[in-house]
């Protein structure tokens, strides 16, 4: 069967590999049907990502159809649509044993430090797949893993209807998180850099864009909360300057969510953080957020649907990446099919 690989950053190649033979006790056989190229896997692909290890079958974002089932599987069976999690905990450690395994000591991430999904056939733990309604089309059903990690921020920042947001990036977990946040009733402020993505975000129902390039960010903001600053601000963009200018404009008891990878450090001073008790909060990926989201998608909560720009064949991997590279603009999702 094929696989996608990258074997050393910059090489990336549809390869041959072996297809399971036989299910292990516990798992499924999955037919993988879509596939979604996040922002991680071009990091694998540049060698940009601290966390990567080569030769690497990429993908996280996958979903399928069970062919097969194990002995001792219930709850599954063939023909029923699935989405992979990713996430592979040890179970044993502090984080895991207070239920937080998204930060296990000891994790493990398909695509990244595990084999991941872009391949025909995958064989997972039943614990690894999650059952969705075949009323999902598969090109939707891959927003499902990008909206775990809108629910985990949105979690994470005690998000309500009372509440105000402020989105720094505008990209695919920027406008998920900003497309949740708004079902719940609360009011959001989005800023990126691209006015192709900012007007995206504004037809998917974001309050207010702002193009910091074009505008003053805090004046803008300042007038959107009356003066009083956001009481959520997601960081979803990885600068370390933005977490900076976060804590200056949160308002007093705010939160900031911070989802940025950058190892550069901040400058923030102590005195913004206690004099407004600002509650400064990491999030990552997400901690069993999957059967939530499916109920979104189920209930019509969101609306992945137009946040798929672009849709290729499996073996057109290349040309996906070409399009992202060249006109990052114009893409939100980039979806792998495999018929």
């Amino acid at each position: 069967m094929r696989a996608i690989q990258i074997t050393e950053p910059g090489v990336l190649a549809i390869i041959e590999t072996v297809k399971p033979e036989q299910v292990a006790e516990g798992h499924v056989l999955i037919q993988v049907k879509a596939m979604g190229i996040c922002g991680s896997d071009m990091h694998a692909y540049h060698g940009t990502s601290p966390l990567v290890t080569y030769p690497r079958i990429i993908g996280h974002e996958v979903v399928g159809e069970v062919a097969e089932v194990g002995a001792g599987v219930t709850g599954l069976q063939k023909g029923d649509r699935v989405v992979m999690d990713p996430v592979i905990s040890c179970g044993e450690c502090y984080a895991c044993r207070v239920s937080r395994q998204n930060v296990c000591r000891n994790l493990r991430v398909r695509g990244v430090h595990a084999e991941g999904g872009f391949m025909e056939y995958l064989m997972l733990p039943v614990w690894s797949v999650h059952k969705f309604s075949k009323d999902i089309p598969w090109e939707e059903a891959i927003l499902i893993e990008p909206f775990t990690i809108a629910a985990q921020a949105l979690s994470r920042g005690r998000v309500t209807s009372d509440d105000t947001l402020v989105i720094f990036g505008a990209g695919p977990i920027g406008l998920v998180t900003m497309q949740r946040a708004k079902s719940l009733g609360a009011r959001v402020a989005i800023i990126d850099i691209v006015d192709e993505r900012l007007k995206f975000a504004k037809d998917l129902g974001a309050d207010l864009v702002i193009n910091p390039q074009q505008e003053d960010v805090m004046q803008k903001v300042a007038s959107f909360t009356a003066g009083e600053g956001p009481s959520v601000i997601v960081e979803a963009v990885g600068i370390p300057r933005l977490l900076e200018q976060a804590v200056e404009m949160a308002s007093p008891a705010g939160r900031i969510v911070n989802l940025g990878f950058s190892s550069q450090p901040s400058q923030i001073a102590e005195l913004p953080i206690t004099k407004k008790e600002l509650d400064i909060i990491g999030s990552r990926l997400h901690n069993n957020k999957f059967p939530e989201v499916i109920g979104w998608f189920e209930k019509k909560e969101v609306n992945p649907k137009p946040l798929v720009t672009h849709v290729f064949d499996f073996h057109l991997i290349h040309e996906a990446i070409a399009l992202m590279e060249a006109k990052p603009q114009e893409t939100c999702k980039v979806i792998l099919r495999l018929q």
